[in-house]
């Protein structure tokens, strides 16, 4: 059935929304689709929603204004909210789930790692493992691109972040996917299911967490041999060297790193596999994606330089990540008492923005639904409005590794692009699955078919 957005109120006026009694139902919608039942609600009701799930209420907002005011012009007003704090179960205190003053410190000691400069330092080693996979999939023929997207942007962390090989810790894929299911499974239960409960996904998560812990005193130790470095795992060992508890300090480590490892890899994974799902949807745009790879390459390796030529590339990136931006939602709890839109919000008030809606816009974007790069020329992008785009949020807590993570996506998909072409497994159906990150379910099958 088609419904009529509504345009939000002004005035200080109550939320528009579903009455509580509607609890069940807003709760088995979103069992089904996590993202149906926002886009349900910003179509029902508008840019101001509240939605009763039994004794909470949820103040989801989709407005640019809305996004400005919570992450940016009163960000000191907002912490960390719905299923980030109950996640900090699973992912410990890493940058993701932390709070004020240990935030801001592990903010200091991480930023240096991913500079401008030193990130730019890093795109030989990037495109030597984009050049390896391509060379995989071009021997491998049939892929699942999810898999090998992980693989790869495992690999980048690896030699850019961490100064080590991660391939030769065979399960830390499978640890970081039980981490993460766990991390979802505490955010829609509230964290309300036991630890110690011998579920099996809770077992599986026991089990990553001893793991990731082995990884990282092995990393750590490896580290500590060699002269300190400007990598992730040399400034965390210098960070904890004071602690009175090592303890705490080894974990402290493992919350880190785990965290900066799931969060960066799992992100342009994502990024990918959505972008060659949309390729093989959109044979034109991939023409012109090839065209641009191998007018680049023909100048010789990639240079900081030549990276910059890659502007259809850059755009059909932008695109994806407007459609299917991984961070699809950014979930905060106010503080203290507050006015967004109009709208009187309380102290304690969990407050939901969601980027996956606002790229969808119909206010900001013309046929928002379309797949169409061409809107991130500089001349489309011109005059739009900044926070109707917030793939990596925004204000203080904008995400750290964003330009290593879209120039690692930029040379991968156009080096792929200049000699391949994939293809998905006929009848094969592509569905969103709004994990931490937003994943295509159960992978993506592609056949593999050489160009040049």
């Amino acid at each position: 059935m088609t419904t009529t957005r509504r345009p939000a109120a002004r005035g200080g006026r109550r939320l528009p929304g579903p009455p509580r009694t509607a609890t069940l139902a807003v709760l088995g919608k979103m069992m089904r689709s996590r993202l149906e039942v926002m886009a349900w609600a910003a179509s029902r009701y508008g840019d101001a929603v509240r939605l009763p799930l039994g004794p909470k209420t949820l103040y989801f907002f989709n407005h640019p204004d809305h996004a400005k005011h919570v992450l940016a012009d009163n960000a000191g007003n907002y912490t960390k909210g719905l299923g980030m704090v109950h996640a900090r179960r699973a992912l410990g205190d890493g940058l993701l789930t932390s709070e004020g003053e240990l935030w801001r410190r592990q903010r200091r000691t991480i930023q240096p790692v991913f500079h401008s400069k030193r990130i730019a330092g890093q795109l030989g080693a990037i495109a030597d493992e984009a050049e390896q996979l391509t060379a995989r999939l071009r021997a491998r023929g049939r892929v699942d691109m999810r898999e090998e997207m992980t693989s790869f942007t495992l690999g980048v962390l690896g030699r850019t972040l961490v100064d080590a090989d991660l391939g030769e810790f065979d399960s830390i894929g499978a640890s970081f996917e039980a981490v993460q299911n766990q991390a979802m499974f505490d955010a829609l239960t509230l964290g309300t299911v036991p630890l110690w409960l011998p579920l099996p996904l809770q077992s599986r998560f026991r089990r990553a967490r001893r793991d990731l812990q082995r990884i990282v005193d092995k990393l750590a130790t490896d580290r500590a041999a060699m002269p300190s470095g400007a990598d992730i795992v040399s400034r965390l060992i210098e960070s904890v060297r004071h602690e009175s508890d090592q303890r705490a300090g080894r974990v402290r480590m493992r919350d880190e790193l785990v965290t900066l490892l799931l969060a960066g890899h799992e992100t342009t994974a994502s990024t990918l596999t959505w972008a060659f799902h949309m390729l093989d949807e959109h044979p034109q745009v991939w023409e012109r994606l090839h065209d641009e790879a191998v007018e680049v390459f023909a100048g010789g390796p990639l240079t900081v330089e030549s990276l910059h030529a890659l502007t259809y590339t850059k755009q059909v990136l932008d695109e994806t990540i407007r459609l299917y931006p991984p961070v699809w939602l950014l979930p905060r709890i106010a503080r203290a008492a507050d006015e967004i839109g109009g709208y009187p919000v309380p102290a304690g008030a969990d407050v939901l923005l969601s980027p996956y809606l606002l790229h969808r816009h119909p206010e900001f974007w013309s046929a928002p639904a379309r797949f169409d790069p061409d809107r991130f020329t500089p001349l489309a992008s011109a005059g739009r409005n900044r926070y109707s785009y917030i793939p990596f949020g925004a204000g203080p807590r904008f995400c750290v590794g964003n330009n290593l993570g879209m120039m690692e996506a930029t040379v991968a998909l156009a080096t792929i692009a200049r000699d391949l072409r994939l293809t998905k497994s006929p009848g094969f159906r592509v569905t969103g699955e709004a994990m931490l990150t937003l994943q295509i379910r159960g992978g993506l099958l592609m056949t593999v078919r050489r160009v040049r």
